[in-house]
């Protein structure tokens, strides 16, 4: 799960927005995350693509890194025959950008350091899945939250 906050603000060395991820493995949370972009985004969508390149940073080392010792003999929890990451993303456009790699007017200022997990995207290791918002777990990393949002949250991640 990942999720991205705008803050709305006009000034540009405070107008970033707020990435937050959680990487589970085996149902436990191993990584999280709630930061600052390193860059002004020009609309929502593209914050949005920034927090999944972020986000996917992390977990892509932690892929290769099971995938190799699943090669070497040492008993790895998964269920499936081959290691690959469910992204979950409640951004359409975001959503677009990243199954679809493909020049577009609005999107062409972004930098080709964002898309280095397009590979993944187009080999099955990375499958993205839209999410509405009442489910996207990571927004607890980025924005104040209702409690009775916060708390279904906070239980799928810490457990009771």
């Amino acid at each position: 799960y990942h999720k991205e906050h705008a803050t709305g603000q006009l000034d540009p060395f405070v107008a970033k927005s707020r990435s937050g991820w959680i990487v589970f493995y085996a149902g436990c949370p191993i990584i999280w995350a709630s930061k600052l972009q390193t860059q002004v985004a020009l609309s929502t969508t593209e914050a949005e693509y920034i927090s999944l390149s972020q986000s996917l940073r992390d977990v892509i080392p932690i892929m290769s890194l099971v995938s190799e010792m699943k090669s070497r003999g040492f008993d790895v929890p998964c269920t499936e025959p081959h290691v690959y990451c469910k992204l979950f993303e409640d951004n359409s456009g975001a959503l677009e950008i990243a199954r679809l790699p493909k020049m577009r007017p609005r999107t062409k200022h972004l930098c080709a350091s964002l898309h280095h997990f397009r590979e993944f995207v187009r080999f099955g290791l990375v499958k993205i899945f839209p999410i509405t918002t009442d489910m996207q777990t990571a927004d607890i990393l980025t924005k104040p939250t209702p409690q009775n949002i916060f708390v279904p949250h906070r239980v799928k991640i810490c457990g009771q």
